[in-house]
C-alpha cells in the first residue's frame, strides 16, 4: 500500500486530534475524543494519565474510520506542555497525573531557588522559576508524597507517556521534555544539578530525542488499541506551542506566531541561545534554534469567563452572544472609553513571573456595559503581547514585522485589528486552524523521510494566508499611547495584589 499520509497527534488539555496529513499539507481526515480534567480542590487540576491514552486510541480508531491507516508513513505527537505522571514499574500510574494549571508546586519555586539559584535555573532551563513546569510539582511530590515518590519508576510528560504506550520505549522529543524545566537546553540532556535537588537519576524519564527522530515501532498491543498498523514508525514531535510554530512556518526573522486559543501564546524564532524574563526559552521542533515564547494564561479563556460567568450568557442557548458583544464593541473607541483590563486572571507569566498576580479592571464609570468589558478585554491582551514583542526585539534583536494567527480567537475580526493596530504589525490569519497537529505532522514527515528537514518540510506543507489585517495608522497611534499606561498598570498595583493574596489566604485559615 502507497505510504501518501503522515498522521499529527495533538494531545491537548481538554482533547486528542489525530489528523492526516498529505506531504502537501492537505487535511484529508480527522478523528477526535476529549480527556476528562479534574479540580480536586482550588489550584489543583489532575487528569488520569490512562485516558491520554483511551483518548488517543479513541482519536486514531475515528480517524481510521474515515481513511485506511496503513497509508499513514509515520506518526508524531504535539502535546500539552507541563503536565506529567509518575509510574509504577509496572507501568501503572501511581497518582493521577498533575496538569500545568496546578498551582501546588507554588512553595518549591523558592526552595529551588535557594537550593541552585535563580540565575542558575533562568541559565539551565530557559524559563524564569515558577509552579508552572513540571520541576517544580515534582519536587511537591517528593516533599509531600515521599512514600508515593520513593515508589515511582518513572516521571513522564504526555510525550514521554504516549510515545512509551505506542512503542514500549521510554522516549521522548526533547522539544516535549524541554518544557519541564528539566534539560540543559545548551546540552539537551538532564541538568545534572536539577536531578540532584529530586534525588533522582537521568534514567527515570524518557530519553530526549531530536524532533523528527524515529522513537520506535507501533507494537502489537498498540497496534489492536489504536488500528494502526504494526511496525509504524513513530517519530519525535514536541510541544503543542512549538509544534504550532513550525505548523505555522516561523522558521525565520521576522515573523511570529499567537495562538489565540485558550491561553493567549506567541513566539519568535532565533538561531542563538538567549534568556531572559521578557520571555521564556523554549526548543525549536526544526531541531535547529530556539522559541523565544510570551504567554498570557488568560487567552479566549477570558472571553468565555465574561460572557458565561459575568455577563451570565448561555452560548448554547444564544450562540450569537459573541457576534453581538463583538459588533457592539466594534463601535467603540480605542481604550473602550477610558477602561482597561490587565488580563491576569491566573497570574503573570512574561514578563513579571508572579503568580500572585491577579486580573484586573480600571477605569470603571456607569457609562460602561458590557460592550466596554468585551472590547477592554481584547485590547488587554493584545497591550501585553505589544509588551512582550518589545521585550523579545530588545533582548534577542528578532525583529518581529509580522504576525501569524491561529486558534478561536483568530476567527474574531475585531480582536485581529485590535492586535495589529496595538503592536503595529500586520496580522496574517492562517487557513488551517490545526497548525499545531500539522506542526507534528511535519516532524512525521521528515522522520518518515519525506524531507531533508523540518525547514523542507515546513515548505511544503505550511498552510497558505487566508486574509492580512493591516495597522490602521489613526488607531495604531493612540495604542501606542495607551500601551505606555498599560505598562505601568502591574508595577503600581503589584503589591496591593500581594496583600489580597495573603488577605485571602488568612481568611481560608
Amino acid at each position: 500500500m502507497t505510504k501518501d499520509l503522515v498522521i499529527g497527534i495533538d494531545s491537548s488539555t481538554t482533547a486528542t486530534k489525530a489528523i492526516a496529513w498529505t506531504g502537501q499539507g492537505d487535511l484529508v481526515a480527522e478523528g477526535r475524543c476529549p480527556i476528562d480534567l479534574h479540580n480536586p480542590a482550588p489550584l489543583h487540576y489532575e487528569q488520569d494519565a490512562t485516558s491520554w491514552w483511551r483518548s488517543l486510541c479513541s482519536a486514531v480508531r475515528a480517524l481510521g474510520q474515515q481513511i485506511d491507516l496503513g497509508r499513514a508513513a509515520s506518526v508524531a505527537i504535539a502535546n500539552q506542555r507541563e503536565t506529567w505522571v509518575a509510574l509504577a514499574a509496572d507501568g501503572t500510574p501511581l497518582r493521577p497525573g498533575m496538569v500545568w494549571m496546578d498551582e501546588r508546586g507554588r512553595p518549591d519555586v523558592d526552595l529551588l531557588e535557594a537550593q541552585i539559584g535563580r540565575e542558575q535555573l533562568l541559565d539551565i532551563t530557559g524559563k524564569v522559576p515558577g509552579p508552572l513546569p513540571c520541576l517544580y510539582s515534582i519536587h511537591w511530590m517528593k516533599r509531600e508524597e515521599p512514600a508515593l515518590y520513593a515508589q515511582a519508576a518513572r516521571f513522564l510528560e504526555v510525550h514521554g507517556y504516549l510515545a512509551w504506550r505506542l512503542t514500549g520505549e521510554f522516549r521522548t522529543s526533547w522539544s516535549s521534555a524541554d518544557p519541564t524545566a528539566l534539560l540543559d537546553l545548551k546540552t539537551k540532556r538532564y541538568a545534572p544539578d536539577i536531578l540532584a535537588a529530586l534525588d533522582l537519576d537521568a534514567d527515570r524519564f524518557a530519553e530526549p530525542c531530536p524532533p523528527g527522530s524515529v522513537l520506535g515501532e507501533v507494537h502489537a498491543a498498540a497496534a489492536k488499541a489504536t488500528g494502526l498498523p504494526k511496525g509504524t514508525a513513530v517519530v519525535a514531535g514536541g510541544g503543542d506551542g512549538q509544534a504550532a510554530g513550525l505548523g505555522t512556518g516561523v522558521l525565520g526573522p521576522g515573523r511570529a506566531y499567537l495562538n489565540l486559543g485558550t491561553a493567549s501564546v506567541s513566539g519568535v524564532y532565533g538561531t542563538e541561545y538567549a534568556t531572559d524574563p521578557a520571555f521564556r526559552t523554549l526548543t525549536s521542533l526544526t531541531g535547529e534554534g530556539y522559541i523565544f515564547e510570551l504567554c498570557v494564561l488568560s487567552g479566549t479563556f477570558l472571553t468565555n469567563w465574561l460572557v458565561e460567568q459575568l455577563f451570565e450568557e448561555d452560548p448554547r442557548a444564544k450562540p450569537t452572544v459573541y457576534q453581538e458583544l463583538e459588533d457592539a464593541a466594534s463601535r467603540l473607541p480605542v481604550g473602550a472609553d477610558g477602561l482597561m483590563l490587565m488580563p491576569y486572571w491566573g497570574g503573570a507569566m512574561t514578563p513579571f513571573w508572579d503568580a500572585d498576580a491577579r486580573g484586573l479592571l480600571i477605569g470603571l464609570s456607569s457609562e460602561h456595559g458590557r460592550p466596554h468589558l468585551y472590547r477592554a478585554m481584547m485590547e488587554g491582551i493584545a497591550l501585553d503581547e505589544a509588551m512582550g514583542l518589545e521585550g523579545i526585539e530588545k533582548v534577542t534583536g528578532e525583529v518581529v514585522e509580522e504576525l501569524l494567527t491561529i486558534g478561536g480567537g483568530s476567527k474574531s475580526d475585531l480582536w485581529c485589528q485590535i492586535v495589529a493596530d496595538a503592536t503595529g504589525k500586520p496580522v496574517k490569519r492562517l487557513a488551517t486552524a490545526e497548525a499545531t497537529s500539522l506542526g507534528a505532522a511535519m516532524a512525521a514527515s521528515v522522520g518518515a523521510g519525506w524531507f531533508e528537514d523540518a525547514e523542507a518540510a515546513a515548505k511544503a506543507m505550511a498552510g497558505t494566508v487566508d486574509d492580512v489585517i493591516e495597522p490602521e495608522p489613526a488607531a495604531a497611534g493612540r495604542y501606542a499611547e495607551l500601551l505606555g499606561i498599560y505598562k505601568r498598570l502591574y508595577p503600581s498595583t503589584k503589591s496591593i495584589l500581594h496583600a489580597l493574596t495573603a488577605f485571602k489566604g488568612a481568611s481560608r485559615s
